[in-house]
């Protein structure tokens, strides 16, 4: 049909030929756009159908209408359809959900009556201690290469009061062997030791071929804790601080593998650890008259912790500083650090080892942070 053989009427959408044809007349057509879509239709004639411009534009309309009749039921239709999906998703969702709910009732049992930051605390333990699991299979591999290999450690533990220490001792040692490690804990030596050699009450701790020892604090006293209360004499400080670094290398040298971590507490966050062993009975055994005086002599012990990673850092020897507001990831990264210290067999490399510097703190930059704020 060519649009050039018609031509406009007053009518919008109606078109009329401009040939008369002899029997039939004059051709009515309707021509228009509709949601973006032409629409063109034989209405008529004038002699054969005895239509009128009035008459044709009527079937035009009626033509028009019945269009947009057919859409709006399309659209209606596929509203419904996506109204009875968005339902059959939302009734899926629901039953999803209430299953879930119905499974972790049946965990946790009625968890409306808990603490929501105690369930809170209690489910991260949980995804926690499963990432440490990865590693401390790894941990068992390394306790079976020491004792394979005829291998000693020592690993020291120290840190300020409430800086996690024995907390990272028992996670470290959870799965191992309890026959070739040992955790060493010494209280305050007798007479008999404090007319000895210093070093010697450490020295009749230490692994043979196979084992592992981890000191929950160690020599280390002597550079802070025992000068900041008077424990000790000026001198034997000072021939400590001359004396060690060679003891570390004579050991080193003998083929001990020596790990030393200490674990930097924040002052803010040793407060909040005090305070909650005040106020929970179940943590009250672990606040000492010693806990009570560490907040108010926090600068003395930051002069001597500078001084011990200072003077004491070596390269057969060296200190790892690690972080230990966040407990977790303090665990976690002392357990990376052990694990690195040596070429063990069976490593799963797919793990990853690499330190977060977030945590993992090189002795330079503690030292400077110190330098600008004694907060560590």
């Amino acid at each position: 049909m060519n649009l050039n053989d018609f031509e406009k009427t007053s009518y919008n959408g109606l078109y009329i030929s401009k040939e008369n044809h002899p029997e039939n007349g004059r051709k009515f057509i309707a021509r228009f756009q509709y949601n973006k879509k032409r629409y063109v239709k034989v209405l008529g004639y004038s002699k054969k159908d005895e239509l009128t411009r009035k008459g044709a534009y009527d079937l035009l309309e009626e033509y028009k209408n019945s269009i947009i009749e057919q859409f709006e039921v399309k659209v209606e239709d596929k509203k419904i359809e996506k109204l009875e999906n968005v339902n059959e998703e939302l009734n899926s969702e629901f039953d999803k959900l209430k299953q879930e709910n119905e499974q972790l009732k049946s965990i946790l049992g009625d968890f409306t009556k808990l603490n929501p930051e105690t369930l809170n605390d209690g489910i991260q333990k949980i995804y926690d201690l499963e990432e440490l699991k990865k590693y401390q299979i790894e941990l068992i591999k390394l306790q079976n290469w020491l004792e394979t290999e005829n291998k000693r450690m020592i690993i020291l533990f120290e840190g300020r009061d409430a800086s996690g220490k024995g907390g990272a001792i028992r996670r470290i040692t959870r799965y191992m062997n309890n026959k070739h490690y040992r955790v060493v804990a010494l209280g305050k030596p007798t007479e008999t030791q404090k007319n000895q050699w210093f070093l010697q009450r450490y020295i009749t701790h230490f692994p043979t071929g196979g084992e592992m020892v981890l000191f929950d604090r160690s020599w280390y006293n002597r550079a802070m804790v025992e000068p900041v209360f008077g424990f000790c004499t000026p001198e034997q400080y000072e021939i400590f601080m001359e004396d060690i670094v060679n003891f570390e290398q004579d050991l080193v040298r003998q083929g001990m593998i020596l790990i030393k971590l200490y674990f930097s507490v924040s002052k803010e966050e040793q407060k909040r650890r005090f305070d909650r062993r005040i106020n929970d009975p179940l943590r009250q055994w672990k606040f000492s008259e010693v806990d009570m005086q560490a907040q108010d002599l926090w600068d003395e012990f930051s002069e001597k912790k500078y001084e011990m990673l200072r003077r004491t850092n070596s390269r057969s020897a060296p200190w790892y500083v690690v972080r230990s507001d966040n407990k977790h990831l303090a665990r976690l990264e002392a357990m990376k650090i052990i694990l690195n210290s040596v070429d063990y067999d069976g490593r799963n490399y797919s793990l990853n080892f690499e330190p977060n510097e977030d945590v993992n703190i090189s002795v330079q930059r503690e030292l400077l942070q110190m330098r600008k704020s004694q907060d560590y």
